[in-house]
């Protein structure tokens, strides 16, 4: 996605692409993270004792990542949203002068504890056995910031699908905002039809992705559970995807004539 080309990147066909490329990224994402057990100390604010810090080990490996990724100014990328955004440094490269391509919202739009509580309490769970491995600890905490990362920028990406809907349908979704009917927004955005598309390539991404291809699979080689996937999408990243859409869409009028 080319942000330096606004017109390309409202481009909804191009939108659909770079939305479908994020699946595979999460779906690797998760096979890599269900070689582990749950780790539920991972997740525990104490559970891991960290000096000057009051939070989980995964959230501490998230804010130092972030710290070192805000240098090099991944986060003026339009598309990229942090997790803690209140501690990130100034970057040391040149900063680059994007094109508005979304209209700025009022409060920073950032789902992020959402998508954190959800694959915690729900994602995790439902693709790793129960259990710690206090030597993988790290491993598998790399792993969560990966899937983290990868889900927020999918959610998030929501974001500019409400933008190319909005400039495409722009008396209807004008309307709607007006009238802050936030039911009617949402069933302007929603197509059953692609989401079902989307749950079905989802399935059998984590069905092909997940196996060894010269072998017979049997449920005991399966390296993530495609139906909890599949459920995660529906359940979660779906639902969620369109809250933000909503949220966006609300303030899309602001300070306009």
């Amino acid at each position: 996605m080319d942000f330096l080309s606004p017109d390309t990147v409202m481009d909804i066909s191009n939108i659909r692409a770079a939305l479908i490329r994020m699946e595979d990224t999460i779906v690797f994402n998760l096979i890599e993270r269900a070689k582990f057990p749950r780790q539920p100390s991972s997740y525990e604010t104490g559970g891991i004792s960290i000096p000057n810090f009051d939070g989980s080990f995964v959230d501490w490996i998230l804010r130092e990542e972030e710290i070192v990724h805000a240098k090099v100014r991944r986060y003026q990328s339009p598309d990229e949203v942090p997790f803690f955004p209140d501690d990130l440094p100034e970057p040391i490269l040149p900063a680059i002068s994007y094109p508005p391509v979304l209209f700025p919202h009022p409060n920073n739009l950032n789902a992020n504890d959402r998508i954190k509580a959800f694959y915690v309490n729900d994602i995790v769970p439902s693709i790793c056995p129960d259990g710690e491995q206090k030597e993988n600890l790290g491993s598998s905490s790399l792993c969560d910031v990966e899937c983290l990362r990868s889900l927020s920028r999918r959610i998030h990406f929501g974001r500019f699908v409400a933008e190319s809907k909005f400039r495409m349908e722009r008396a209807q979704m004008t309307a709607l905002i007006k009238a802050k009917d936030t039911a009617g927004l949402e069933a302007a955005i929603t197509n059953s039809a692609v989401e079902k598309q989307v749950l079905a390539r989802l399935k059998k991404k984590a069905e092909t992705y997940g196996i060894d291809p010269n072998l017979m699979a049997s449920a005991s080689d399966k390296k993530v559970n495609a139906d909890a996937v599949v459920a995660m999408y529906e359940n979660w990243v779906i639902p969620l995807t369109k809250e933000v859409e909503v949220e966006y869409l609300l303030h899309r009028l602001d300070q306009q004539d």
